[in-house]
This record gives C-alpha cells, sequence and structure tokens, in this order.
C-alpha cells in the first residue's frame, strides 16, 4: 500500500480557508496519485496544489529511501532545474533595485575580459571562448532566456569545451551553463554571494526553513534518496556548490510556499512579476532536448510557446500559462501555473518514473491547460490514466 502523509498544519497556515481545496476533490487527487504511482511503479511522490496565489493542499506519497521510510512533505528532495526559476525571480528583485540591467552587456560588470578570468571548477571553461568577442554580447535577459548559444553544458560536448553553437539572442536552446555564466557575473562582477542572495531573498523571506542552495547536515534525518529508470536507487547527493542551474535542496511544503508566492508577485513590482512570463523568445524546436537540435520550419512551430525569464510560457485553453520542470537520472519535479485564477501544482517525485503521469496528475489538478508535454518530454510514453 502507498503511504500518503499530509502536510502539518503549519504548513497551510498562510492559506486563506477559501482556498484549501475541497474534501471530495483532494479524494480525486489522491486516488489519481496512487493509480498513477502503480502504473509507472514510481516509488515517491510529493504534490501540492496552489489556489488563487495561496497554498491549498500539500501532500507526499510513498517512501524516501529502500528502507521504506515515508517520504514526508518535510523530506528534503532535489529541486533540479526549479532552481533556475527561483534564481531568475532572485535576479528579477536585483534588477528591480537598479542592482544589474537585464540588458546590459555582461562585460559592463567585469573588471576584465571574460576569457582573462581563470577557469574555476565552481564555473563554466569561460578561457575556451578566448578569440570570440561574442561573449560581449550576452545580457542576463539573453542568459535567463536560454539564448546564450551554448550548449547545455560545456561537459557535454564532444572535447568538453565551451563554444557557441549561434549568435547570442537568435535562438533558443536550453544551457545550464547560462545560468552559472550569470552567476558568475553576480559574484565575480558585482561581488554578491548568489546563494546567501536566494536565501535572503527568497527562502527566508517565503518560511522555506528546510530549502538551500548547499548542502546542510541538519537535512540528514529527513532526506530523499531517488530511483532510476531501472528502479535503482541512488544516494541522496551532497551538493557542495552553490549552482544557480540546479544545486536547490527543498521540500514539497517549502516550494509550494515559493509557487504560491511567485503567482501572488509578492517582493516584485506588477511589472517584474509580468516580466518574468512576457515571451522573450520563441521556441523553434520539436523539443526540449538534445538542446542544439535544428530549428523547426516556421509552419510546424508552436506559435505560443516562449521562453520567459526562467520558466517555459504558453498559451492554452485557460488563457497564458507557464511551467519549470527539474530532471535527473532519479528526479523528476514539475512545476504548472495558469495565470488566471493564480493556480500551480507541483510534484516533485524522488523517482524519474513518475514523469510519465504529469500531464494526466496536472490536468486532473488543474483541467487542460495545453502545456507543451510531447516538446518537453520528447518520446517519453505517458500514462493514459487507466
Amino acid at each position: 500500500m502507498i503511504r500518503i502523509a499530509l502536510a502539518a498544519a503549519a504548513v497551510l497556515a498562510a492559506s486563506s480557508a477559501s482556498a484549501a481545496v475541497p474534501a471530495k476533490r483532494a479524494a480525486e487527487i489522491d486516488a489519481a496519485v496512487v493509480r498513477a504511482m502503480a502504473a509507472t511503479r514510481a516509488e515517491g511522490l510529493a504534490l501540492a496544489v496552489i489556489e488563487d496565489g495561496q497554498v491549498a493542499y500539500v501532500k507526499s506519497y510513498g517512501d524516501r529511501n529502500a528502507v521504506g521510510a515515508p517520504l514526508e512533505p518535510q523530506t528534503i528532495m532535489y529541486g533540479a532545474s526549479l532552481t533556475k526559476a527561483v534564481f531568475a525571480y532572485t535576479v528579477m528583485q536585483l534588477a528591480e533595485e537598479g542592482v544589474i540591467d537585464l540588458d546590459a552587456s555582461i562585460a559592463t560588470y567585469l573588471d576584465k575580459p571574460l576569457t582573462d578570468y581563470p577557469n574555476e571548477d565552481r564555473y563554466g571553461p569561460w578561457r575556451d571562448l578566448a578569440g570570440d568577442e561574442r561573449w560581449r554580447a550576452l545580457t542576463p535577459r539573453i542568459l535567463l532566456s536560454h539564448g546564450s548559444g551554448f550548449a547545455n553544458f560545456a561537459f557535454l560536448e564532444p572535447d568538453e569545451k565551451l563554444r557557441f553553437h549561434f549568435d547570442p539572442g537568435t535562438r533558443y536552446a536550453y544551457s545550464g551553463e547560462g545560468l552559472i555564466l550569470l552567476q558568475f557575473v553576480l559574484e565575480r562582477g558585482l561581488g554578491l554571494d548568489v546563494g546567501q542572495e536566494m536565501q535572503r531573498r527568497v527562502f527566508d523571506r517565503f518560511g522555506m526553513t528546510n530549502t538551500s542552495m548547499i548542502w546542510r547536515p541538519d537535512f540528514a534525518s529527513n532526506l530523499a534518496d531517488g530511483w532510476d529508470l531501472e528502479g535503482r536507487t541512488e544516494p541522496h547527493d551532497e551538493r557542495g556548490r552553490v549552482r544557480a542551474a540546479g544545486s536547490m535542496d527543498t521540500t514539497i511544503a517549502d516550494f509550494a510556499r515559493f509557487a504560491a508566492a511567485y503567482v501572488r508577485g509578492e517582493g516584485l513590482s506588477s511589472e517584474g512579476r509580468a516580466e518574468l512570463v512576457r515571451p522573450q523568445r520563441p521556441i523553434t524546436t520539436a523539443s526540449q532536448f538534445p538542446t542544439l537540435q535544428p530549428e523547426l520550419p516556421l509552419a510546424e512551430r508552436r506559435a505560443d510557446l516562449a521562453a520567459g525569464l526562467g520558466v517555459v510560457v504558453f498559451d492554452g485553453p485557460q488563457g497564458r500559462g507557464f511551467f519549470k520542470t527539474g530532471h535527473n537520472d532519479t528526479t523528476g519535479n514539475v512545476w504548472m501555473c495558469v495565470e488566471r485564477g493564480r493556480r500551480c501544482v507541483v510534484i516533485l517525485a524522488n523517482d524519474v518514473r513518475a514523469e510519465a503521469a504529469f500531464p494526466v496528475l496536472t490536468k486532473i489538478v488543474l483541467g487542460e491547460t495545453g502545456a507543451p508535454w510531447k516538446w518537453e518530454y520528447g518520446d517519453l510514453t505517458f500514462w493514459d490514466g487507466r
């Protein structure tokens, strides 16, 4: 039997009574999750619902490790690339304060050319770009909307060297390396500590007491390991470096707080919040990965699909929506929202097999959104809900 753990009352304390999910709907969500986990063989999954910008429901299901300890709403899980959306939210705060200009060349903030900085393990191999001055065209907006021209990461290149595959800003290609470059600009150029900025501006602000950009020893007592596609378990990695592209550890209860604050626009002006989910760059490929695949002919592109800042935006039957996913060999996360009604679902899974159920579970919570599931997950075979 799949264990179900309801969030403590304190988790929902910030929610209005009207936001709470009705009992009948809650039972439908629970039943769907149990069916989904059985169908996909996923061992652990946590889910949160946001209604009208308030946390309305938080539950976890299944196990957090191979010995059968239950996954709980306060269990530490990988945020993976959900980190990128939190980083973008932080950068927008900095932009609104005038600390950084989203449209200024990154050269503005560096005291010497990017390629003169030594390569450091925590950042990218910037010296590989020596002789290619296109790096000067990079801006925070281009980096946050995945228009850098880089591969996802330099180590994925055949020779493990960083290079431009297209002129910056001319198309979309998902790149964690681009986010790491913006982190470098903030830290080496402006003297900020990205981990501390995110802690102060987001995690502390929204009461995310079990979220961090770097490993904390107290996480060890309630930690989620993971399961891969073959059902093998893998221990949770103790992240030793802040990485804007994906080092965040969080819980379903904590990330629900962020998701609710995000759709409310808390901490930003209405203009800054709108800019995050404004279409910044058309998405022109058949799928998200591989990241540097050829662009589709114009007639075959989805005209409403675009990069926002740290998220992907689309239009569907309920109007504007946006989402961000996070993935590694044992992690599947999705955060999906519709602007109308300030509604979201967050799913964190410590079993990557759960991803096959994300479209059905999202539809049960939010209704039909028009989300680009095939673009995001490529040839993954989705669970049909039966």
